[in-house]
């Protein structure tokens, strides 16, 4: 069995990346086969609970309060709100739930504590459950785990270098700590990034390098190809072409064997042809619903008959680990702490972005 490699060099992932592509696709294919069903793939559902009016600026998202994108924001989301929509996932084949807030960082008080009740909601449905709520403290993470939580994402976005020409207002050390303090729990992480927003095949390389180098590497790993949103600074970015989406898949899975390698954001650009390539390269989970928190998704029974077409199953839940506990609120060991953490705010400039918040603000 293959050993799990931690010291992974920029130049060694781009070696991969860049061979002849049918040596690729067999070595990702063999690799995936040694650690993962190749006829199971794992469907998760992803719920916006709270759109629209977060106050970063990255550049490829819809829901910056600073960019016009015409997202309507709404409150959070009711508990009961959110079990329907779980159990009507449930039954159209996910085994997961992630629900997503448009917040910069978690603070305790009465929306993390409904937070908290809807892990509780959906773990008991025995459906995973996972969240991206922004950056988390230790006791955060820990307070989500005691709920139920499965697992949560945190993604690096890109590589270290190129991330200072997407997000400003905050760092990526900001990242790295918060998928730290996750890891200080027994819930497990899941962190990609998106490629395809002007970047380097060799920024590509280096998330890799970041991912690979945690240990342990992440559970869950979504690579997303962008999707250019009008209003947002990389509005006017042409999508990626699907070899590249394959590519990064087939590196993704060959350089993190055990990992879950999620095929995320832009699928509805992506041909059925496609998509089995990626799945043949490594790819072993989906979001499925018609979107992804503001963005376009298949349609999920085109999904299913993908899938019919391919002779691969949903995964059930709980099949990598087992299903966590959920330790009801009043019997909760760990209390809000009211903690205000000093995340950081680089605040130097990126062009692109003060051009789109200037559109908007005439518009």
């Amino acid at each position: 069995m293959s050993t799990i490699k931690h010291d992974w060099t920029k130049e060694e992932i781009l070696a991969t990346y860049n061979k002849p592509m049918m040596e690729l696709l067999y070595e990702a294919a063999t690799v995936h086969r040694e650690f993962h069903n190749p006829n199971q793939v794992q469907v998760s559902t992803l719920l916006s609970i709270k759109t629209g009016g977060c106050p970063e600026d990255c550049g490829y998202c819809p829901q910056a309060a600073r960019y016009h994108t015409d997202i309507e924001g709404n409150d959070l989301m009711t508990v009961s709100h959110v079990k329907a929509q779980a159990l009507r996932a449930k039954a159209s084949g996910s085994s997961r739930v992630c629900m997503g807030a448009a917040w910069r960082n978690v603070k305790d008080g009465a929306e993390f504590d409904q937070v908290l009740e809807m892990v509780r909601t959906i773990n008991k449905l025995d459906m995973e459950v996972c969240c991206t709520l922004g950056m988390i403290t230790e006791n955060q993470a820990k307070r989500l785990a005691e709920a139920g939580l499965y697992a949560y994402n945190h993604n690096l976005d890109t590589s270290e270098d190129y991330y200072k020409d997407v997000i400003s207002t905050r760092a990526f050390q900001d990242r790295l700590d918060t998928i730290d303090n996750v890891r200080k729990t027994n819930v497990t992480v899941c962190s990609g990034g998106i490629i395809g927003m002007g970047e380097k095949v060799e920024d590509r390389a280096g998330m890799l390098v970041a991912l690979a180098s945690l240990s342990p590497q992440p559970e869950s790993v979504p690579i997303n190809a962008l999707v250019a949103v009008e209003g947002t600074p990389m509005e006017e970015i042409e999508p990626i072409s699907i070899w590249e989406m394959i590519r990064m898949v087939a590196t993704t899975r060959i350089v993190m064997p055990q990992t879950q390698v999620r095929l995320s954001a832009g699928r509805t650009e992506m041909s059925r042809e496609g998509q089995a390539m990626c799945f043949f390269a490594g790819a072993n989970s989906i979001f499925a619903g018609d979107k992804l928190l503001t963005t376009p998704n298949p349609d999920v029974n085109e999904d299913m008959e993908m899938f019919k077409l391919l002779g691969l199953q949903p995964m059930k839940p709980f099949v990598k680990k087992a299903q966590p506990e959920t330790v009801e609120a009043s019997e909760s060991k760990h209390v809000p702490l009211g903690e205000k953490p000093r995340w950081s705010r680089p605040g130097h400039t990126i062009e692109r972005n003060e051009e789109a918040k200037t559109k908007a603000s005439i518009k």
